[in-house]
């Protein structure tokens, strides 16, 4: 089974890929108070067709929530290679968070549940599958809109991914952290 694995961004104000307007009157768009915010950010396992696995978070990834997330895509490549003899592969960047020390304890653990990692040559994005969904997000769910805070624009992601979900066929799956 093969699995795509990466990370991306959200602002308070997304970029507008194009507007009309009347003739004869100017373009406009209505800004919120705040420009600034801290960004959201979604890690999601691409399974293309079949399957999506995200969680999100405040800010940027670190390395716990990272594990988290891979301990849990571990077990279920356990079940997997269970019940049907295969193993999993999750491709993925070079990031830091993906090949700091304490990831690379797991690495061995995960094989053993049968999760291998594959991991991608530098500033090769465009090898991973999961650039594809994150730019019809981007595009189709969030383009040109303007959030006043982080958990409305959280909603709009999740929303954004639940019709993506639903127009491409795929079942998805949002990874929650314990709040403990």
């Amino acid at each position: 089974m093969l699995k795509y694995l990466d990370e991306s961004g959200f602002c308070l104000w997304s970029p507008v890929s194009y507007s009309y307007s009347r003739v004869g009157e100017q373009k406009r768009l209505e800004q919120t108070l705040h420009r600034w915010g801290k960004r959201i950010s979604i890690l999601g396992i691409w399974q293309p067709n079949q399957q999506f696995d995200y969680a999100l978070a405040q800010g940027g990834f670190k390395t716990s929530s990272y594990l988290k997330v891979m301990a849990a895509q571990a077990h279920k490549a356990a079940q997997t290679l269970a019940q049907t003899g295969q193993i999993t592969v999750i491709v993925q960047d070079n990031s830091p968070v993906h090949t700091s020390l304490a990831a690379q304890a797991e690495w061995q653990n995960w094989q053993q549940q049968g999760l291998f990692l594959f991991m991608l040559p530098k500033y090769c994005s465009e090898m991973n599958d999961i650039e594809t969904e994150w730019h019809q997000l981007k595009t189709h769910e969030i383009a040109g809109q303007m959030f006043d805070n982080e958990y409305d624009l959280a909603m709009a992601v999740i929303d954004g991914m639940s019709a993506r979900s639903q127009q491409a066929g795929y079942s998805l799956e949002r990874f929650k952290f314990n709040s403990a």
